[in-house]
């Protein structure tokens, strides 16, 4: 993996030239399955602990959500299941550049979620007990501080929660540079390495499978982002998944009217390290209706009802292609992964249109700035909207992370070290059963209390 130095070209994560193995490893503690940050997070904590640990990444680093995300490292707003390890996240980012010798883009700049009139500025203010349990820095502003933040934004908001902790860094940068720092602690990173399926012995797992050979190992955690519930489908376990696409910008290098990430029912922004912007609509999400819409209806109704206003669903081409796509597959032969490295969704030319407006409606000053690149991505989320992770009650050896709803990137190394511990017998102060897979089947409450 070479370093992905000074573009700031978005796509370059996943446009960049096929790198397979030249060798598989015969065995390993431990394999993961794909590279996103919460993969490779994972394998950075397991190498300095001196496992011997495996990624197989089927496409890129980063070539999927991981690298088109916003770029927020945000802890307000957060459901309150998440919100520990999204503050232990956060310490880890504030080091993270120096623990793996490379940069990667990450300020502290804070986090603004805006409110036009009254009821809105309510409603944010209902979260600031929940961010005085957790002793963290959350509060409203308005006016003359509120200008302090986002210039002249006291002419059209109300105010806002602000949150002066958060950071923001470069998706682009951020996961290839924590695979590398892996790499350097002794972890072995395959690319264009899909694994097909897993072997067992006894009921438990004894081997992967992948597209260059077979790694013997007892232990295996599928991070595999968007494809993690199809994979479990093949081995028999229901993750219960949805997929939604998110339409994202970049501008040009532009005046500066605001250092941090901003938020609001118009339009999300931040402000690049390249002297940019990268915005996205306030509150569309794209849904193709797929079977797995339909399979896992029920135990979406609550994030449905929650989501309907921002989601735009459509049926078409995403049902057919699902459809087609086999339940179970030889592993001797090329996989549904081989035959899709990169997940690579196109923007939606109307939504662009839309962020393009709103961006000269929100800031005036930003209206001629040319948006210099565009890109989709699929978000994977779960029913109540927080991360599955945890073992499977049914195959001894196999383990789950998935289901980060949009959170992932911030969340990343945080859940790392927690899957980390997970996956050694290692100690958390993180409560995992509020992430069990078994939450969705047990008659527990599914309560999402965040959004995608």
């Amino acid at each position: 993996m070479d370093s992905n130095s000074v573009s700031y070209k978005v796509s370059s994560t996943w446009e960049r030239p096929a790198d397979p193995p030249h060798s598989l490893p015969a065995d390993a503690d431990i394999v993961i399955i794909g590279g996103g940050i919460v993969g490779v997070s994972t394998a950075w904590f397991l190498a300095r602990q001196g496992v011997r640990v495996v990624l197989c990444e089927k496409g890129h680093i980063a070539g999927e959500q991981s690298g088109r995300n916003w770029g927020w490292v945000r802890q307000q707003g957060r459901d309150p299941r998440e919100l520990p390890m999204m503050m232990e996240s956060r310490r880890i980012w504030l080091d993270l550049e120096e623990q793996i010798g490379e940069e990667v883009g990450l300020k502290q700049c804070g986090c603004l979620f805006m409110a036009r009139n009254a009821e809105q500025l309510e409603e944010l203010e209902s979260w600031l007990p929940i961010a005085k349990e957790h002793g963290l820095d959350t509060r409203i502003i308005s006016g003359s501080t509120l200008d302090e933040q986002v210039s002249y934004a006291s002419q059209q908001w109300r105010g806002a929660i602000y949150t002066a902790s958060d950071c923001r860094a470069e998706p682009h940068k951020a996961a290839p540079a924590i695979a590398r720092g892996a790499v350097r602690e002794g972890a072995t990173v395959l690319t264009h390495c899909a694994v097909r399926g897993i072997e067992s012995e006894a009921g438990a797992v004894s081997a992967v499978v992948t597209e260059h050979g077979r790694i013997r190992t007892r232990v295996v955690l599928c991070a595999a982002g968007a494809w993690t519930s199809m994979f479990c489908r093949s081995l028999g376990i229901s993750v219960p998944q949805l997929r939604v696409r998110g339409t994202v910008a970049r501008t040009a290098p532009a005046p500066e009217l605001l250092q941090g990430c901003m938020f609001d029912e118009k339009i999300g922004i931040r402000r690049r390290q390249d002297g940019g912007y990268t915005v996205a609509h306030g509150s569309i999400l794209d849904h193709g209706i797929t079977p797995s819409t339909l399979r896992y209806a029920s135990k979406f109704i609550p994030a449905l009802r929650q989501e309907f206003k921002v989601l735009r669903l459509s049926i078409g081409r995403d049902f057919w292609q699902e459809l087609r796509t086999p339940k179970r597959w030889s592993l001797d032969a090329p996989s549904p992964f081989e035959n899709t490295r990169v997940l690579n969704p196109a923007p939606n030319a109307a939504v662009l249109r839309e962020i393009k407006s709103n961006l000269a409606e929100t800031f005036p000053a930003l209206a001629d700035v040319e948006l210099i690149e565009s890109w989709a991505g699929m978000v994977e989320t779960s029913p109540d909207v927080v991360p599955v992770m945890g073992e499977s009650e049914t195959f001894p050896g196999f383990h789950i992370a998935t289901g980060f709803s949009g959170h992932g990137f911030g969340i990343g190394p945080g859940a790392g070290k927690t899957l980390a511990a997970m996956l050694t017998g290692g100690q958390t102060d993180i409560d995992l059963s509020h992430f069990r897979l078994g939450r969705f089947f047990d008659g527990s409450p599914i309560e999402p209390m965040s959004t995608v």
